[in-house]
């Protein structure tokens, strides 16, 4: 069993910028942030590897940065030039498998460990 707290959700205005954490009881293979806006399937957004690479979907490339320490067990994802359409309840997720081991990295259904979701609104 693998615990994840997540924090640092809340409200920013359009172009602004949110950090949040992930304090997990362990680190694993793969780890990552997903989202899930109302009405709408859970999406990926970032994940890390035990070496630090990362990949980015599409939507939140060049805008958000997937990171982690390692001492403290913390992952974050620093969210900048936020989207009223960033507007989603987002999760901390890890898994034993490396990313990418199914063939893809941002299926919610390859994570086994999931946070509770802190919740990220954008607008004016």
């Amino acid at each position: 069993q693998v615990n994840l707290v997540e924090s640092g959700g809340g409200s920013a205005q359009p172009g602004g910028s949110l950090t949040l954490s992930c304090a997990a009881s362990e680190f694993t293979a793969c780890m990552g942030w997903f989202r899930q806006a109302p009405g709408k399937e859970r999406e990926g957004v970032a994940v890390i590897d035990r070496d630090g690479r990362t990949r980015y979907d599409d939507p939140v490339q060049g805008r958000f940065t997937i990171s982690k320490d390692d001492a403290k067990n913390i992952l974050y994802l620093q969210m900048n030039s936020l989207k009223p359409e960033d507007t989603a309840m987002y999760y901390c997720a890890v898994d034993f498998t490396s990313c990418g081991h199914y063939g893809t990295y941002f299926d919610p259904e390859t994570f086994i460990y999931w946070g509770h979701g802190t919740q990220v609104t954008v607008s004016s």
